[in-house]
């Protein structure tokens, strides 16, 4: 085999991983069209539509490693797709063995057929390593998520200080979203089936024989049985697309909320540190935040290649024209991001550096101002919701006029203290005691993780 055509040795280690970049490389795809091959000769001797001897041949032959992948690229560009000058090599190669054998390569099937099929394989192989990674994120976010869950810190809306939260929540938040993802990952993945139906969809080469041919076939390739060809139903394609297409969504919103901590005037969260990570080419301080780069563009780069997909679903009567055609570079490319992203946050979040000292300053810097919504839902139960959001309002105004403390102002005024008393007004000013039900959501997220392990 030859160098991959579309390998990039300076960008591939960036932005995705050497599993899934293997998993579509050139030999992949090939390799996956001749599993397609030599399953088929092995179930359609066992259905007795080809003789037993001519098997040998045919899966001797099916070895990607002796092909050549530029000689077959160039004969695509002419042929329309790769199957048809594979199916050609194949059989010159069976024959120099086995020159009866030969006439039973590719016997009843299409070009779409090897080329689905194949995709079928390759796509179950980029998924195991997927869902590896998915599992150790999600791991990740569980570990973070119950370590922090008394970590307090500024919870942000309109990217404003809003109230206190606590970190845990945030991180059990990324989880439960994660959670959903990978459940829509295998839900689409159970769907990805055998294809295989001949020129039209109908298996007439094969006479009577097509079903039992269909299931030796899906049992030898170990993937589903489908109720019927699905040549251009691309359904299958485009919710594994969609599924991918969220899960970089879902990564990009880490990426985005650990880039803003990281920001030096906030300072609450830090990618992990080492030599050669996130420096500067100009600048020995910096410390860049680079998986969250990776993250945020793959969740740029996707939705433009999911809709690509979507575009691509609507195919013409029983085998598409050009919409088929478009699948082949766009979902590998999608697929070959994600993982990449999906690699990145694992290690994010396994050595995110917590400053839990500047999340708690953060919550100091409007000197109380935070926990104004706190006092007034006390103090309402004393002299109304009205009357204490507009006694709190008007200590707030004096607060940040005057650069004071919002609980020192509550405390010179007597009815407030009559009320909730000194000892009330600090333990309202202690964030810690208005972070609601972060805990039990906290708790209910763990859960599902663990339900999912």
């Amino acid at each position: 085999m030859t160098t991959p055509l579309h390998a990039d040795p300076l960008l591939d280690p960036l932005f995705t991983t050497a599993e899934a970049a293997d998993a579509f490389s050139p030999c992949a795809r090939l390799q996956g069209m001749l599993d397609f091959e030599a399953a088929l000769a092995r179930a359609e001797a066992a259905v007795g539509v080809i003789p037993a001897s001519a098997v040998p041949a045919i899966a001797a032959a099916c070895d990607a490693a002796l092909y050549d992948a530029d000689a077959l690229g160039a004969e695509a560009a002419l042929a329309g797709n790769t199957a048809i000058p594979l199916v050609k090599h194949l059989t010159r190669k069976v024959k120099e063995a086995d020159e009866d054998a030969a006439r039973f390569v590719h016997w009843g099937a299409t070009s779409q057929d090897a080329m689905d099929s194949g995709l079928m394989l390759q796509l179950r192989r980029f998924l195991d390593g997927l869902e590896r990674d998915a599992a150790a994120l999600a791991n990740g976010l569980a570990a973070l998520a119950d370590r922090h869950r008394d970590t307090p810190m500024v919870a942000r809306t309109w990217l404003q200080h809003a109230l206190p939260t606590s970190f845990g929540l945030k991180a059990a938040v990324w989880l439960d979203a994660l959670g959903r993802d990978r459940e829509r990952l295998a839900a689409a993945r159970g769907r990805l089936a055998l294809q295989f139906g001949g020129a039209a969809g109908t298996l007439a080469a094969l006479g009577s024989a097509g079903p039992a041919v269909t299931a030796a076939l899906a049992g030898e390739l170990a993937l589903p049985l489908p109720a019927l060809p699905w040549h251009a139903s691309r359904d299958r394609v485009t919710e594994l697309a969609g599924a991918l297409g969220i899960l970089a969504g879902t990564l990009g919103t880490i990426g985005r909320d650990v880039s803003l901590m990281m920001q030096m005037e906030v300072g609450e969260a830090f990618e992990p540190s080492g030599p050669g990570r996130g420096g500067s080419s100009t600048m020995p301080h910096k410390r860049n935040p680079v998986s969250c780069a990776v993250l945020l563009s793959t969740a740029v780069r996707a939705p433009a290649l999911v809709g690509g997909l979507l575009a691509a679903q609507v195919q013409e009567h029983e085998r598409g024209l050009g919409g088929w055609h478009a699948e082949w570079q766009a979902l590998p490319d999608l697929a070959r991001l994600v993982a990449g992203a999906t690699r990145h946050a694992v290690g994010l979040i396994d050595g995110l550096t917590v400053d839990a000292a500047r999340m708690r300053s953060n919550l100091e810097m409007t000197r109380g101002l935070i926990l104004a919504e706190a006092v007034t839902m006390a103090l309402g139960e004393a002299m109304g919701r009205l009357a204490a959001h507009a006694r709190v309002a008007e200590a707030s105004r004096r607060a940040i006029a005057d650069q004071r403390p919002l609980r020192d102002l509550l405390a010179e005024d007597a009815e407030i203290v009559a009320a909730l008393g000194l000892d009330g007004l600090d333990r309202l000013f202690d964030p810690l005691n208005y972070i609601g039900s972060a805990g039990h959501f906290i708790d209910r997220a763990l859960a599902h993780h663990a339900a999912q392990t």
